[in-house]
């Protein structure tokens, strides 16, 4: 396959693509390119690409679900900014960034088998970097917003205004593009260690937070009541899902990156990277399919593909409303406003 010569590509791999050494002649001063290849696609995986072509598939399949489904969660967010839930802002800043780097996916191929741009590439680079690390802590910011509410009820009242979140995403926004920066320079020391630090944090995190949330709801009950609160069981089963959505994206490369010196270099960056970003990749359709199916009508969908696909929420049959996107993402912050989380003494 022809292509710009010395530059070796290849797909979300944390390590840096091995450049050409250069041997300086030092006879007239020139420089000769000793070790220049012809462009590859797998970069050195040729007999190897299993797992390269399983992230791949990951990646079109965000591209056809994954970008469809963000933009439907950003168009009902704006449609409910009326009436917000505390977490909107980060649904809202993690939907745009998984539509993002589902946008770039088709650049991605155009670049690997047609441009073959070095230029094209940094801002690939960049787009992995977005991805790698908005998503992991923008899922931190709804695990901490839910965990206030539900475990400091009072505390959570007190900083309900929406000033407190704005700083929090431009924080991590500001984490993320400095991450992505960074990880468009080649040779820096290290480098791969930052993520693999990142994701263990995040996924400690998030699993504390889940099963706190967890906990306190299943010991909640009502005075003299054997059954937990349709309210809290309501928010039990969304945590629930929610933290084996996290455990299905999150384990794998928490459970492999760390043992990157255990494996060969070959098997590592052919084998255990690909896949193990592809787990993360998958979550850009997940996450947004998690929201979407909790809504009793989405935008730009028949009723009846709703009812079949994504209604899990009926109408009360008390006072015949319709639950909202506002209120469907609001069930865990009014369980804890609502009632207890134990009976009192």
């Amino acid at each position: 396959m022809a292509g710009f010569p010395g530059h070796h590509l290849r797909l979300n791999l944390t390590s840096d693509p091995t450049l050409p050494s250069l041997m300086h002649n030092m006879t007239n001063g020139t420089v000769v390119n000793a070790t220049a290849k012809p462009f590859s696609v797998f970069d050195g995986c040729d007999t190897m690409v299993e797992g390269i072509l399983f992230d791949l598939a990951i990646q079109l399949f965000n591209v056809f679900l994954g970008i469809p489904a963000n933009i439907l969660v950003i168009v009902i967010l704006i449609q409910h900014r009326n009436e917000p839930s505390t977490s909107d802002i980060f649904l809202g800043c993690l939907a745009f960034m998984d539509a993002y780097f589902g946008a770039m996916t088709p650049i991605i191929f155009a670049n690997l088998y047609h441009w073959q741009s070095k230029e094209v590439w940094m801002a690939i680079k960049f787009a992995y970097g977005v991805k790698d690390t908005s998503g992991p802590l923008f899922l931190s910011c709804i695990c901490l917003d839910r965990f206030v509410a539900v475990l400091f009820p009072i505390a959570f009242g007190q900083l309900k205004h929406p000033k407190y979140r704005v700083s929090l995403s431009v924080f991590v926004l500001g984490l993320t593009f400095a991450y992505a920066a960074a990880k468009m320079i080649p040779g820096l020391p290290d480098f791969e260690k930052i993520f693999t630090g990142e994701v263990l944090a995040t996924f400690t995190w998030m699993m504390i937070c889940n099963a706190s949330i967890l906990y306190a709801l299943k010991r909640s009950k009502g005075v003299g009541k054997d059954e937990m609160h349709p309210m809290k069981k309501k928010a039990f089963k969304m945590v629930l899902s929610i933290l084996v959505i996290i455990i299905v994206n999150y384990l794998p490369p928490v459970a492999l990156f760390p043992f990157e010196e255990t494996y060969s270099p070959d098997a590592f960056r052919c084998y255990v990277q690909p896949v193990g970003f592809a787990f993360l990749n998958i979550s850009s359709s997940i996450q947004p399919m998690i929201y979407l199916s909790r809504l009793e009508k989405v935008p730009c969908l028949p009723e009846a593909w709703t009812k079949r696909c994504c209604g899990r929420n009926q109408p009360d049959k008390n006072n015949n409303k319709t639950p909202t996107a506002a209120a469907s993402t609001e069930t865990i912050v009014t369980v804890s406003s609502t009632t207890p989380l134990s009976p009192p003494a």
